[in-house]
């Protein structure tokens, strides 16, 4: 699968997520991350929560669960999911998108 992002988005840090197939460069703030990622291979997302995240889908399809309601997004789609709510998913090969998160540490960049 050929990486979509730009060479200015390539040239972030990658970030360490630990899913099998996943491409994700990490855009570093005081108090949230931007992540860039794309999928080569299905991926599980098990049920999980955090602080809010805002994700924008520019390829592909994602299917999520959020506070037990099951909703598909796919390119031009924008879902949002609040702080501390419970959520879960299924992301389908070819997905990507950009997503922010609304704390510092979620994810850290690969060494």
């Amino acid at each position: 699968m050929e990486n979509i992002f730009p060479p200015p988005i390539k040239a972030l840090p990658e970030a360490d997520i630990p899913i099998d197939g996943i491409t994700s460069y990490l855009s570093q703030a005081a108090d949230h991350q931007l992540l860039f990622m794309q999928f080569e291979k299905d991926a599980d997302l098990p049920e999980h929560s955090h602080a809010a995240q805002v994700g924008f889908v520019l390829s592909g399809v994602i299917e999520l669960t959020i506070d037990g309601v099951k909703k598909q997004f796919r390119k031009g789609d924008i879902y949002s999911i609040p702080a501390g709510v419970l959520h879960s998913g299924k992301i389908y090969e070819g997905y990507s998108d950009i997503t922010f998160f609304a704390e510092a540490g979620r994810y850290k960049a690969k060494r």
